[in-house]
């Protein structure tokens, strides 16, 4: 078996070195050298095993249970060289012969009917409070921060990407706004408290709904903010502006067309509509299989292509389009750094393999961002050509009235 996966990393890496110590001692190294350089060491002889049969599973796996530890170098490092040469794993005929294999069951396993949704959301999202708050910044914003001048800090790029949001809301005081996954509550009170809108927030997670709820009323904004455990489809309201960051991921390819028709119906006639979404520059594919069974059940990120096409069977038209590229994994960066400052604390709240678990989804995801083919794309929406401006100045023109980074922020 050590020949076997000897033999495998020998044709994968092909940019910076790669040394592996099986389980009986014996070392390999593979690649042509430079950065970055990292040893590994396998501690169950069956890891080798499960690396050459299923490596998207098995990485991630054999981190959590401490059976493949890092002996030189950092875990963002390790999974900066194994997204690097992630190419080579994908011309290799038994991961070409896997993934034809999974093809068919893709549209199964994104298949998210209301009840199958709310579990996924569970998963996750019900997790202790008290873990959330040892990473995101103070507002508990749980999506990509925009980083406009790249020297932010997490706090300060979160409400730039709440500000930059609202600018392309084209918000007026007294419209009324629907947030689909509305989190923590987070946008949907900052919404209301700069452009005086009313807001109704739906989310499927209760432990979500509870701190937003509560969240309102100690701001006294819970007349014009409130909060309901309610799926999109089961939405029935109209409103002027309808806006989604982070929960089109958790939607399933399955259910685009669906998405969009029900977000068409919820917007009025000159009503403006933004979705903020993870995203691929690749074409249409699937989700990785550890981040499928360990962090986001049900889970996919979209190529442009797949999205645009259910915006257009909807019948909207599309008004912007941006592209926000590097912005993730700066924001994973911030996570991941607090994350580990405070993993004492997490490992009180949980275990030491949850502990390694979410540094690998992090990092992990971290590196997607930084060198493969995962980014953020922000899509504006209406029912009509005109009902946005001519031109983007006017998201510039908002974002500078609603104040500095630093007012924002404060």
């Amino acid at each position: 078996m050590r020949r076997m996966l000897f033999r495998f990393l020998d044709a994968f890496v092909h940019f910076g070195r790669l040394r592996v110590i099986d389980a009986e001692g014996c070392v390999g190294s593979f690649g042509p050298g430079g950065t970055p350089a990292v040893t590994i060491r396998l501690h169950d002889p069956g890891v080798a095993w499960r690396l050459l049969s299923d490596p998207d599973l098995a990485v991630g796996e054999a981190y959590m249970d401490g059976t493949l530890t890092i002996e030189e170098g950092t875990l963002r490092e390790f999974l900066d060289l194994c997204v690097g040469n992630a190419e080579r794993l994908r011309e290799n005929p038994a991961h070409r012969l896997r993934a034809a294999l999974v093809k068919p069951l893709r549209r199964y396993r994104q298949y998210n009917p209301i009840r199958r949704a709310r579990a996924n959301v569970a998963h996750h999202y019900d997790l202790s409070g008290a873990l959330y708050d040892l990473f995101l910044d103070r507002d508990r914003q749980y999506s990509c921060a925009y980083f406009a001048d790249g020297n932010e800090s997490l706090e300060a790029a979160q409400a730039k990407k709440k500000r930059h949001i609202a600018a392309k809301l084209l918000l007026e005081p007294g419209m009324t706004v629907l947030d689909i996954g509305c989190g923590w509550g987070g946008l949907a009170l900052e919404l209301a408290r700069i452009e005086r809108v009313d807001v109704t927030g739906i989310t499927l997670s209760r432990e979500q709904l509870k701190v937003a709820q509560a969240r309102a009323a100690v701001a006294g904004l819970d007349r014009r903010v409130r909060f309901v455990l309610r799926d999109y489809r089961e939405e029935q309201g109209t409103y002027d502006r309808v806006v989604s960051v982070g929960m089109f991921e958790h939607v399933g390819a399955a259910h685009f067309r669906t998405f969009f028709e029900a977000l068409r119906r919820r917007l009025k006639p000159d009503g403006v509509a933004l979705l903020h979404a993870i995203g691929r520059m690749e074409p249409p594919g699937g989700t990785n299989p550890w981040i499928e069974k360990y962090i986001f059940p049900g889970s996919y990120c979209p190529a442009l292509s797949e999205t645009l096409a259910a915006v257009e069977q909807a019948g909207l038209w599309v008004t912007d389009v941006e592209i926000l590229r590097l912005h993730y994994a700066e924001t994973l960066r911030h996570w991941l750094d607090r994350f580990q400052a405070n993993r004492d604390k997490a490992r009180a709240i949980y275990d030491e393999r949850f502990c390694r678990m979410w540094e690998f989804y992090l990092a992990g995801c971290e590196m997607a961002f930084r060198g493969g083919p995962m980014m953020v794309f922000q899509i504006q929406l209406a029912r009509r050509r005109d009902a946005v401006p001519l031109t983007r100045d006017y998201i510039a023109d908002r974002e500078r009235r609603y104040g500095t980074a630093e007012d924002v922020a404060a």
